[in-house]
């Protein structure tokens, strides 16, 4: 089979490496070319090739759609995938997607009709925008935290909007505020409208180096990645005066190679956030809270009224907030009701690769007789 078409160094500005090179070894031998999937539409991707070139129209084979056991299965906003090209056409065929190193996913919404969806693929860091208005909110943060250790990229939290700080007091409060509920986490605060903390996200987009950028509608991510590229190339609206609130101005995630050579994967507001989450995430995102409970006199402490319990004894000293500990709990009873629809999920897809290798078998057989027995 011939090697692929896109010299190796034409996809490293994407994020392509070593690691991807020998993951993709054999759909190299099958002919087959590597390209990122920067777009998605209904039916429909859009993948680069190589950086600088123009965006193909993709669709998955047949072959794909039949052996997938979920949506988990097709492509999504920042996936790797062998592609077959039709370059004259500007269209391509996905053939396979190349396991992901990271996926940030949440409970689909009942709109959506299935109990899980990724929302973008390989992603290094997880970069939080929530901004300096009456969108700060902290059990909303919790949860983008514990989805973002979850996803197994790195968590960072911008403040956006500072510029609109009466005083410099405001801004350092906001920023001590985020600081107490982002254990362990950079917290950036920034301005696209006077530069303000610009240079240290610039920092972060290292060649390469795959940032999504997630909060919800209003925040200002479409605006911080306009002033990143130095051009208005993503639609931005105003907020609301009367509650702060943004309308969503992303139609689609999207996948954008910045001239310092980083890739920003803009997303559209997010109102609903239900975890889908193992539990490490959201030890993580609590971990001082977790730190506490480690030290209760009993391990089955449901830190509820309960002998020897470090969390209420923290909480008497004021060591920990008493809201902090009620939106941890929360997530936790929450978690433990995702766990038993994860089972159930793995459940019906190992049925259905089952089902599906039943079928490969008796197709495998009639060929073997020659198409007899059909």
């Amino acid at each position: 089979m011939s090697a692929p078409l896109v010299p190796f160094a034409h996809v490293a500005p994407l994020g392509w490496d070593g690691a991807w090179d020998a993951a993709f070894a054999t759909h190299a031998a099958d002919g087959f070319v590597p390209a990122r999937v920067v777009a998605e539409h209904r039916g429909s991707y859009e993948v680069l090739v190589a950086a600088g070139a123009a965006p193909l129209t993709a669709r998955v084979t047949g072959r794909l759609r039949h052996a997938a056991l979920g949506p988990g299965d097709f492509p999504v906003v920042g996936d790797w995938v062998a592609t077959g090209l039709r370059a004259d056409e500007g269209t391509a065929s996905i053939h396979a997607v190349i396991p992901r190193r990271t996926r940030i996913q949440r409970r689909a919404p009942a709109d959506h009709g299935a109990p899980m969806q990724i929302l973008a693929a390989n992603v290094d860091v997880v970069m939080i925008a929530t901004s300096l208005n009456r969108d700060l909110n902290a059990r909303r943060l919790e949860r983008f935290l514990a989805t973002a250790w979850e996803s197994g990229g790195r968590p960072v939290v911008v403040l956006t909007k500072v510029d609109l700080a009466t005083n410099p007091v405001e801004v350092a409060v906001a920023e001590a505020q985020l600081e107490e509920l982002a254990v362990g986490v950079r917290v950036l605060a920034t301005s696209a409208v006077t530069g303000d903390g610009l240079a240290a996200v610039r920092e972060l987009l290292r060649p390469g180096t795959t940032i999504a950028l997630l909060g919800s509608s209003g925040v200002g991510k479409s605006t911080l990645i306009n002033a990143l590229l130095g051009e208005q190339r993503l639609a931005t609206s105003e907020v609301r005066e009367d509650d702060a609130r943004g309308r969503h101005t992303t139609s689609g995630r999207q996948l954008v190679l910045l001239p310092e050579g980083g890739l920003l994967l803009d997303t559209p507001g997010i109102r609903e956030l239900a975890l889908w989450d193992d539990g490490a995430g959201l030890a993580a995102a609590f971990s001082d809270v977790e730190m506490i409970a480690a030290r209760c006199r009993f391990t089955d402490c449901t830190h509820e009224r309960q002998p020897g319990c470090a969390i209420e004894s923290a909480v008497g000293r004021g060591e920990l907030a008493a809201d902090r500990v009620a939106g941890w709990h929360k997530l936790i009873l929450e978690e433990r009701h995702q766990a038993l629809e994860r089972d159930a999920v793995a459940r019906r897809a190992e049925r259905k690769r089952w089902a599906v290798i039943g079928r490969n078998g008796a197709a495998r057989a009639r060929e073997k007789r020659g198409g007899f027995g059909r």
